[in-house]
């Protein structure tokens, strides 16, 4: 009678270690098959992330209020080129007279755009190109893009957690076993991940602080990395007339010249790991 108790034994053990293994893996951001049952935010978080969104629009309402009357029904987010078209023939007196309410309001729209993951921030890139030039237009578009990607870093840091493992499992699983990979040449993966179309810029600003990223090198990336596309939106924006779609800025003999531009930053990461081979 002994074996069979002992048999007994072993599968309540065998269950008991299979039940905590799955605990682990459900407790894990990455884990491979994430059940909710509900929303994943807390009232907590949903609260928090409210009162980040109402402080940040109270601030970006006020910047309204200071604009003249005359230009208020002249404002709207653009969501086609003929939008921008309109957009832009309207501003460029106002940018004109007023440069620096303008500017002011136009880096609070494309970082609150930016922290908020509120969809449009390429046609504000564009506006840039098209009323100050490559130079100026460049300088605007990526101090504002790593100023919006900093702030959503952080709002990440606060709420994310759950929500990126929610909508994204099997990406953020992913990410996390590249990062972990790659370790002591983080700054060349994530400059080749800003410059690239590998992985959205969305899911690279609510997904870093998750992986552990520091900040430093997020920011640096993002500063770093994000200059060569921005480059090619500001200088697309000087033609805005030639332009028919998004979608004509980023042809095959763009992105390859990107991937050319990241596999240059990330060889150092490749070369070194196969010296560790050898």
């Amino acid at each position: 009678m002994a074996a069979p108790r002992n048999l007994t034994v072993d599968v309540v053990a065998r269950l008991n270690k299979d039940e905590e293994n799955a605990k682990e893996e459900d407790d894990s951001p990455t884990g491979k098959k994430p059940k909710f049952d509900r929303f994943p935010l807390t009232s907590w978080e949903i609260a928090a992330a409210i009162a980040v969104f109402l402080i940040f629009s109270t601030g970006l309402f006020f910047i309204y209020l200071t604009i003249p009357v005359a230009e208020y029904g002249k404002l709207k987010l653009p969501r086609t080129i003929s939008d921008l078209r309109m957009l832009k023939a309207h501003l460029a007196t106002f940018a004109s007279d007023y440069p620096a309410q303008f500017i002011f309001g136009y880096c609070s729209t494309y970082i609150f755009m930016q922290t908020f993951m509120i969809p449009g921030t390429i046609f504000m890139s564009l506006l840039a190109g098209a009323l100050f030039g490559v130079v100026r237009g460049l300088l605007l578009v990526v101090f504002n893009a790593t100023a919006g990607a900093s702030s959503c870093f952080f709002l990440s840091k606060l709420i994310g957690r759950p929500l990126v493992s929610w909508l994204w499992p099997e990406k953020l699983r992913f990410f996390q076993a590249e990062i972990a990979k790659r370790r002591e040449r983080l700054l060349n993966y994530m400059l080749f991940l800003r410059v690239t179309p590998t992985l959205p810029n969305l899911f690279i600003n609510l997904a870093s602080p998750i992986v552990d990223i520091p900040f430093h090198i997020f920011f640096l990336a993002t500063f770093i990395g994000l200059i060569p596309a921005s480059y090619i939106t500001v200088r697309a924006g000087l033609a805005l007339g030639d332009l028919k779609s998004v979608k004509d800025l980023y042809d095959f003999k763009t992105l390859s010249v990107l991937f050319l531009i990241g596999s240059l930053i990330i060889f150092p990461t490749l070369l070194k790991k196969k010296r560790i081979y050898e």
